[in-house]
C-alpha cells in the first residue's frame, strides 16, 4: 500500500544523509520506523483506552488472587 507523508524539513535531511551514508533507501528507513515504533503505539494508546474504561467504569481489574483462583492456581 503506497501512503504518502509530509515531514519536516529537518527530519528529511536527516533521512536523506542516513540513506546515502548506509546505501539504503529512505523508504527502507520508514518501513523500519513504522514496524518498531507502532508496536509502542499500540501498547501505548490501546493501554490508555482500556484505563478510559477503566474509569468510566465500563471494565473492571483483577487482583492475582482473583486470577489464580478463576484459574485454579492458589496454593
Amino acid at each position: 500500500m503506497a501512503t504518502s507523508i509530509r515531514l519536516d524539513p529537518n527530519v528529511e535531511q536527516r533521512l536523506d544523509r542516513l540513506a546515502k551514508q548506509t546505501n539504503r533507501t529512505k523508504a527502507y528507513y520508514l518501513r523500519e520506523l513504522v514496524n518498531k515504533g507502532l508496536e509502542d503505539m499500540e501498547d501505548y494508546y490501546l493501554a490508555d483506552a482500556t484505563m478510559e474504561r477503566i474509569c468510566r467504569g465500563e471494565e473492571r481489574t483483577y487482583t492475582l488472587e482473583e486470577v489464580e483462583r478463576a484459574l485454579g492456581l492458589e496454593d
